[in-house]
């Protein structure tokens, strides 16, 4: 669908959904990011758009000189990593119990952390030079090494998961969704309160929209624990798909596997749109630059696409990042029992209990209409559903 126009603050806001769909706290939102005297162009909001703490999930902003660590969000780097293999759903055994087994017992979920670190030189030669890197980082976390050496490689819980899917060719694949981890949320916990007691912010529609500016020291340190925090997320997603993939290879010595994909979809990149250098915020929103390969998941019992960009400028080259909640947590805890959870996510190898009712596929949007509504965005390249899906 062509973008809809609705008229902003200092800049436009162009929306790939309906704007009457929009929740009114995330319309809310929207207009105070627009808002921002920093904002170039436009702000450009995914279709799988919902309310999210300071600036809203699902949107792209791009700002002249200046960033806003909310617009990042608390878990800096999240992402999605996924790889093909050469199995067919013929190969799987009958029933998936046990597979999910052997994945849960390599990959910690939820608080839980490996007890002996598991990333390898099989996962990247430089760790010795990445960890060296965490001295430099603020101060604030400089007790928390060990946590986020042994973190590496863990799930996390919430909307992170671990999955078995097949494609249409019933060709089997691994996907995964998780980011930087403890480590992550306390760096961007702690430069949102910095960036809010800035002198230039004072006036902003909403203090959770606090930005550094280009040439302060506040900015610079901003920027180096960001970008470590982001390739930490990186990190961690190839160490977990290595650990289950090494599962797979006992399980299946044939197996093959492809060139993984991986995209970030809450991060900062420098990136040239409409002539002008700027530093672009993607929360719940991956890039989509033409030729590039992405991941778009729906929820634990619907689907999920590879895509391929499609480089459309408007959305400063993004799309959305999964299907997005239509209700909060506690609504959907309100609303939906284990016995839906059950029936929502029938055929999938999965937990079925109450404690994940939180994210029953009834509490997201469609991922189709989803899909439909960025067609100028992206092309499919695989529809992806799940048979094993793990969650913290």
């Amino acid at each position: 669908m062509a973008a809809t126009v609705v008229r902003g603050q200092n800049v436009d806001i162009r929306m790939w959904t309906r704007p009457d769909e929009v929740e009114e706290f995330a319309m809310r939102q929207l207009q105070n990011i627009s808002a921002l005297p920093w904002a170039v162009k436009h702000i450009a909001v995914m279709p799988d758009v919902h309310y999210g703490k300071g600036a809203t999930v699902g949107s792209v902003i791009a700002l002249r000189d200046a960033v806003s660590p909310a617009a990042v969000g608390v878990d800096i780097g999240c992402g999605m990593a996924a790889v093909r293999t050469s199995l067919t759903a013929s190969d799987l055994p009958e029933t998936l119990r046990g597979l999910r087994s052997r994945m849960e017992a390599v990959v910690p979920v939820g608080f839980a952390q490996h007890k002996a670190t598991a990333f390898t030189e099989r996962d990247a030669s430089d760790w010795a030079s990445f960890w060296k890197r965490f001295g430099d980082l603020t101060p604030a976390v400089k007790a928390r090494a060990d946590k986020a050496m042994h973190q590496m490689g863990t799930l996390g819980g919430g909307n992170h998961f671990l999955e078995v899917c097949l494609d249409t060719d019933q060709r089997v694949w691994v996907m995964l969704h998780s980011g930087s981890r403890g480590i992550g949320n306390e760096l961007a916990q702690h430069h949102i309160a910095v960036a809010r007691t800035l002198a230039h912010n004072a006036e902003l529609p909403d203090p959770d929209l606090a930005v550094f500016l280009a040439g302060t020291p506040e900015m610079a340190a901003y920027r180096h624990d960001l970008y470590w925090a982001q390739d930490y997320a990186r990190r961690n997603r190839a160490v977990m798909l290595r650990l289950v993939c090494d599962v797979l290879r006992a399980e299946f010595p044939q197996i093959v596997f492809e060139e993984p994909i991986s995209c970030h979809h809450n991060y900062v990149s420098e990136e040239n749109h409409f002539g002008e250098d700027v530093l672009v915020t993607r929360k719940g929103a991956i890039r989509a630059g033409r030729g590039e390969l992405g991941i778009i998941p729906g929820s634990m019992g619907t689907g999920s696409y590879i895509v391929r960009g499609l480089g459309n400028p408007d959305s400063f080259e993004s799309a959305s990042h999964g299907a997005g909640r239509r209700m909060s947590r506690n609504k959907a805890r309100k609303t939906f029992t284990a016995q839906d959870l059950a029936a929502q996510t029938s055929g999938v190898e999965c937990r079925k209990d109450a404690g994940v009712v939180d994210e029953i596929p009834g509490a997201y949007k469609d991922i189709d209409a989803v899909m439909a509504n960025q067609s100028d965005l992206v092309e499919v390249v695989a529809k992806l559903k799940q048979v094993v899906c793990i969650k913290g």
